[in-house]
């Protein structure tokens, strides 16, 4: 480095040093609610951040307000930030660097540790893909690497030999647990040898040894090397946050970390080979002080941020303004299994960055063979992964944030549960929290039928239907497979897109053979009547229809609604058919209790009472696990015997 490259160093070692002692201070004037203080361990991310340019994108966190300052993000934006106002980054609904802005090449945390390695994977992939000579640089504390995203985000980047560094920032505390409590290896970074990756142990607190470890893993990444795990070693000089306080920490290692305070040694360093002088410090000093002050005066004056019911909901989704495609007049007739298979190749064929992962989806086809011929025709855009979900599903993040439209198969709807926070708390909420949608189709082969028990026959769409951000698909005809899969892709939200496993092969329908799209949120009329609405969706929709045909013999008309969307669902067809007829079935495969029938049905007798003439009933499958006899679980767990039942009732009432 240059003698100004240096000192420019030691500005940016500076900055967040004296940006954490004001915080700190107006941490007691009650001017922020909380701190995490990174203080003494400064010269990892401001050396890591400098070692790279800035288009590597970096994922920090809680103590890595280096990376920030050393990016030049803008001081009055970060102040904001930092106290809440309305000029930061996530218009007051997250806190301190709990968001992203891809102008600088960040994206931040959320509070589930290890979450953002995954994020790191797929901006790896992205560069990989696109051929850009950028690396992901991911940053975890010393606890963190217990978790199962450590482990998927590392293991998956080494399988696909990505550009990303793993830093390790270890501080000998995950908040109060030393190390020694934490893993039984020697040192973190021997974890390196079990994924088959470059593994480096450096010293955290020596700004110039971060500097050059992170550039020569960044050369090596170029060079198809691979990814790289760092472990630097540093201290925290004080509590995980300000609350929790350092009673827990022997007053002897204090001592002996503040004799290597990673400022001081550089200062040291610098005024040795007489690159800047005591003078020099001074005014470098008085410089970032003022900048500072003026920041922080600048939060302070600005207003905390006004808000309404409808600006807050308007956020959760960002507006899909993709034009409806119509369906074409000539059809093919094709499986439930076929439709979903040819959405995938025609919206690969028409647009680049559509993406689809997922365990054995490539030559295998996938277990469904929904995949079967793509990787043929795609052969770099339909990729394996590990046995993983949580991974694959916080890498199809970091490839939406890089303008992919990753599709990720889950192997069966079951196995979701082991990627669940990454939907529920990490995709589904970014759009909310710092303004950048993220366009990911989560393709979820579901439900009972075909006898194969309690871990491959869920429907587990309710799990999601409470978690605002995501939205859900469920279609019951090859038709609407078609559509409303490639108007998932197109949408600009992440969705769920359910698929009836017993559906696949059975259910033949004649399909428009172009590129249509069926509107989220638009259910459809099955079959009209007068005297009942049965509202339901996916297989039930069928139930529904075999029931219904012994009461038209009858004289007895139902009408019967398949909802096709979830999330949104169809308020205004819902209204509209029970002020016709008057009585409603509300019906799912799903389990009853806690299932997406009791919001529906909830809705109808709060908004359309005075059209009833009798309660709203639900009926869902028995409120016990999925059973593997196929006798019993038709019989008895789902709920088709007792369609009948619930007709009689409301008709008779």
């Amino acid at each position: 480095m240059t003698n100004k490259e240096l000192k420019q160093l030691y500005n940016d070692l500076k900055f967040p040093r004296m940006i954490e002692e004001k915080m700190l201070l107006l941490l007691r004037q009650g001017k922020i609610s909380k701190w995490f203080s990174g203080i003494g361990q400064e010269a990892i991310a401001v050396g890591a951040t400098s070692a790279l340019n800035n288009k590597d994108v970096v994922l920090p966190m809680h103590r890595n307000l280096g990376v920030f300052t050393a990016r030049k993000v803008d001081l009055n934006r970060l102040m904001c930030q930092l106290m809440g106002k309305e000029n930061g980054f996530t218009k007051s609904r997250d806190r301190t660097f709990h968001f992203g802005t891809k102008e600088h090449s960040i994206v931040g945390m959320i509070s589930h540790l290890a979450a953002m390695l995954p994020v790191g994977v797929g901006y790896g992939l992205s560069y990989k893909l696109n051929k850009k000579n950028n690396i992901a640089l991911a940053f975890i504390g010393d606890g963190a690497t217990s978790e199962g995203d450590f482990h998927e985000a590392l293991n998956l980047a080494a399988v696909w030999n990505l550009p990303v560094i793993f830093l390790i920032e270890n501080n000998g505390y995950g908040l109060s647990t030393p190390t020694s409590q934490q893993y039984k290896c020697k040192d973190l970074v021997d974890k390196a040898i079990g994924y088959g990756i470059e593994g480096k142990k450096i010293d955290g607190n020596n700004v110039l040894e971060v500097y050059n470890a992170i550039k020569l893993a960044k050369q090596n990444a170029l060079k198809g090397k691979g990814p790289t795990l760092i472990e630097a070693i540093t201290f925290r000089m004080r509590g995980h946050e300000e609350a929790s306080g350092i009673k827990y920490v022997p007053k002897k290692l204090f001592k002996e970390w503040e004799a290597k305070d990673p400022i001081g040694l550089f200062e040291k360093h610098l005024l040795n080979k007489r690159i800047i002088s005591k003078k020099d410090i001074s005014i470098i000093e008085q410089e970032i002080k003022q900048e500072i002050d003026l920041a922080v005066q600048f939060a302070i004056d600005a207003d905390y941020l006004n808000s309404n019911v409808e600006n807050e909901l308007e956020d959760v989704y960002k507006a899909n303004e993709s034009s409806i495609v119509h369906p074409s007049k000539k059809t093919n007739s094709l499986r439930f299994v076929d439709a979903v298979s040819e959405a995938l190749s025609i919206v690969m064929d028409k647009d680049k960055q559509v993406i689809l992962l997922g365990q054995d989806i490539a030559e295998y086809g996938g277990v469904f063979k929904v995949t079967q011929g793509l990787f043929e025709k795609y052969p770099t855009r339909v990729i394996n992964t590990p046995i993983i979900e949580s991974g694959v599903l916080g890498a199809s993040m970091g490839l939406a944030l890089e303008g992919f439209k990753p599709v990720v198969e889950m192997q069966f709807a079951d196995f979701v549960s082991c990627g669940f926070n990454q939907i529920v708390n990490n995709i589904s909420k970014n759009y909310y929290r710092w303004g950048e949608a993220i366009n990911i189709t989560i393709r979820m082969p579901s439900g009972a039928g075909i006898g194969a028990g309690p871990f491959h026959s869920q429907s587990p769409e309710a799990w999601f239907f409470h978690n605002p951000g995501i939205k859900i698909v469920y279609p019951s005809n090859s038709i609407d497979a078609k559509g409303l899969l490639l108007a998932s892709i197109e949408d600009p939200n992440p969705v769920m897109f359910f698929e009836h496993k017993a559906l696949y092969r059975s259910i033949i329908n004649d399909v428009p053979d172009n590129y249509y799209t069926t509107p989220i949120g638009v259910g459809n009329v099955v079959q009209e009547g007068d005297d009942l609405t049965i509202i339901t969706y996916g297989q039930a929709v069928y139930w529904a229809e075999e029931v219904s045909s012994n009461y038209s013999a009858q004289g007895i008309n139902i009408e019967i609604i398949d909802l096709r969307s979830l999330v949104p669902w169809d308020k205004l067809l819902v209204e509209n058919s029970i002020k016709k007829t008057n009585r409603v079935l509300v019906l799912h495969e799903a389990n009853l209790s806690g299932g997406i029938g009791g919001e529906i049905a909830s809705y109808i007798s709060e908004h359309f009472f005075d059209s009833l003439d009798a309660p709203v009933v639900r009926l869902g499958s028995l409120d016990t696990p999925i059973p593997f006899s196929q006798k019993i679980e038709k019989d008895i767990y789902l709920p088709i015997s007792r369609i009948k039942e619930k007709i009689n009732y409301l008709l008779e009432y």
